[in-house]
């Protein structure tokens, strides 16, 4: 079986990977990272797990900041599923992590790009200034067909990776080469 390589044609490829949910994505992304914790910044998305039952949604920032991003007990007017989306971490750790990145490392993680995180227009423009930058993104983008990430996706410096929970440690291998190839 071939990996689903969505975009390999990019010449300064910004990484960015899909999938179904739980197939993981961030567990990959989080994998990287461990690889090269001195060239990269942002944040990772965690599960809040009690009980074997999911009730939301943890940032955690690459410098080791925490926020909610999402909870079921969040009372909020954004909401995705039974998540109250917490707009206001997102852009308090999320949004400061990114801009941390940009400005101090080579690489900037953002995990992810999905329906919750859309809610913040200032997410949305820190996602755009990366994508700008001669910085790296390395990020999950949700397989939502919403415009923003429909756009994001199309992008000729994206090299888009699509996980099944069978080929990630191939496309794994596949990320670690591009990485490796523009390390300055």
């Amino acid at each position: 079986m071939r990996d689903k390589i969505l975009n390999p044609l990019s010449t300064r490829p910004h990484i960015l990977i899909t999938g179904q949910p739980r197939t993981g994505k961030t567990t990959l992304i989080a994998e990287l990272v461990a690889r090269w914790p001195d060239r990269c910044g942002g944040f990772l998305t965690e599960e809040i797990v009690e009980k074997g039952r999911r009730l939301g949604f943890r940032l955690r920032t690459l410098d080791g900041r925490l926020g909610i991003l999402a909870s079921i007990h969040l009372s909020s007017p954004y909401r995705v599923g039974r998540y109250g989306v917490d707009v206001e971490s997102l852009e308090k750790i999320g949004v400061e992590a990114v801009y941390k990145a940009l400005a101090e490392k080579e690489i900037v993680v953002i995990d992810e790009i999905g329906k919750m995180e859309l809610y913040s227009v200032r997410f949305q423009e820190a996602v755009l200034a990366t994508l700008d930058s001669a910085r790296r993104l390395l990020g999950v983008i949700h397989l939502a067909p919403l415009p923003f990430l429909h756009k994001i996706r199309l992008r000729p410096d994206v090299a888009l990776f699509e996980v099944d929970g069978q080929n990630n440690d191939r496309i794994k291998k596949e990320i670690i080469s591009l990485l490796e190839a523009k390390k300055q």
